[in-house]
């Protein structure tokens, strides 16, 4: 079986790695560099600003701890993005040494579908290539939507992948958008010592997480003196030396150094060939698949970002492995319905399944049960105190439906919860389960309690 994956993200390349262990003759063409978005301009290299900003955040509250700072802890910006560059890099040469090690042939250039079963690559050198297959896989990712009022000029006016290429930290960043990305960024630059202001359309920050998880988080940018505006729409933008000038409708006016734009993706999938291979696309431009990640056409497949719904790298690696399962004989599907998702905010939220209003929204009868951080005594040793995580459980059956974490290590701690879901189980499955002491884990156990009003730290009025 001969299969070419168009694109190297976290879709792709696992999805050709996935291949290659049960006997296909893999072959991959990445337009820019191995590990797509994740790797290069989103999760990887975002998180590695994310542990520095923390390590700036501790080094706030050394004395606290007891330890004596001699001397003023001051970020570096052009060492820190030196450090996130050595970081992309090493698992670039990774990925590159598993494409090796397992016989994968990687092309470097602009792939092109000319046929269900053939791609036209034209090489970085300019030559041309025709690669044959018997199924192609297209994971080709997403990039930044771009607002027409706020154009990208990469300089004052920035994508989530220019403000990973700067070289100094901004006195003052406007970040449009409260969405994941644009809050993980207003968290990273508040914490290196950016004035920041979010300007936000909806009613609140996170708007897809629990209404419980915002409102604490908004408390915490508020803590962290990070402005958070929300029901707000720009009506004029000034671009002038001073800086960026935005008005609003009511009458409100902001300006700050740099702009950071974070209203969404725009999905991969032109000029890559779709039409001339007759696969359809749906009505945002996403390619249309099905449980299989079948498209329309029998022997094209496509995986991650480019297909739409959960824009997360864990799910696009699950889909690529899905997909290679299809083509190689199987039926497999994905349960959407157990998908983890984390955000690296300070602090961390995380979450899986069903919000509370998501459930009523289905008419079943819930019950929730609550444990804040605080209350353990491994927050306090730590001095992670702030968050809480949240049950929500069939009022009925006791199955727990979703749970919902804002707080130290929520993007851990998520996955006992993600199993718990998936299996169906119980919140006296977690809550009658020995957790070890003391551990950040105990606060699941606790929450899980709570459903029932029997947990122990718990001072009841």
């Amino acid at each position: 079986m001969r299969i070419s994956v168009l694109g190297s993200g976290p879709g792709g390349y696992v999805a050709a790695i996935k291949a290659a262990q049960l006997g296909a003759q893999v072959t991959v063409i990445e337009k820019t560099e191995v590990g797509g978005t994740c790797l290069n301009w989103g999760c990887i290299p975002t998180k590695a600003l994310v542990a520095s900003a923390e390590m700036a955040g501790k080094a706030s509250k050394f004395e606290s701890y007891g330890i004596e700072l001699r001397g003023e802890a001051v970020p570096d910006f052009s060492r820190i993005i030196s450090r996130k560059n050595r970081i992309v890099n090493t698992q670039i040469k990774g990925i590159k040494s598993l494409f090796s090690s397992r016989g994968i042939v990687l092309k470097e250039g602009h792939g092109m579908l000319t046929s269900p079963r053939e791609i036209s690559v034209t090489l970085r050198d300019g030559q041309r290539e025709r690669i044959d297959a018997d199924s192609v896989i297209i994971a080709t990712g997403s990039k930044p939507l771009q607002i027409p009022y706020l154009p990208f000029d990469g300089q004052r006016i920035l994508s989530s992948d220019h403000a990973l290429m700067l070289t100094e930290i901004p006195k003052s960043l406007i970040v449009v958008g409260a969405g994941v990305i644009g809050c993980e960024f207003a968290c990273i630059f508040s914490a290196l010592g950016a004035d920041v202001t979010i300007v936000e359309m909806l009613p609140r920050a996170l708007s897809t997480e629990d209404t419980e998880i915002s409102k604490i988080l908004e408390r915490e940018f508020r803590k962290k003196k990070i402005t958070l505006l929300t029901n707000i729409k720009a009506e004029k933008v000034d671009v002038k030396e001073d800086g960026i000038h935005i008005s609003f409708a009511d009458g409100r006016k902001i300006s700050a150094e740099k702009v950071l734009v974070s209203a969404g993706r725009l999905f991969n999938s032109e000029d890559i060939g779709l039409e001339e291979a007759g696969v359809s696309k749906g009505p945002c431009g996403e390619i249309a698949v099905n449980e299989r990640m079948e498209t329309n056409v029998p022997s094209v497949y496509a995986v991650g970002d480019v297909v739409g719904g959960l824009l997360l790298a864990h799910v696009a690696s699950a889909e690529g492995i899905t997909a290679v399962k299809n083509i190689m004989g199987g039926n497999e599907r994905i349960d959407y319905a157990s998908v983890p998702n984390a955000i690296f905010t300070s602090p961390e939220v995380a979450s899986v399944g069903l919000r509370e209003y998501q459930a009523e929204e289905k008419g079943i009868k819930v019950r929730t049960g609550h444990m804040e951080f605080r209350a353990l005594a491994k927050s306090h040793t730590t001095g992670e105190i702030e968050g809480l995580v949240k049950v929500v459980a069939d009022a009925q059956s006791d199955r727990i439906l979703g749970v919902h974490i804002i707080g130290p290590h929520a993007s851990d701690l998520i996955h006992e919860a993600a199993l718990a879901v998936r299996m169906g189980l119980r919140t006296r499955d977690i809550a009658d389960t020995i957790h070890a002491h003391p551990t950040l884990s105990e606060v699941l156990m606790e929450a899980a309690a709570d459903v029932h009003k029997e947990a122990i730290h718990v001072i009841r009025k």
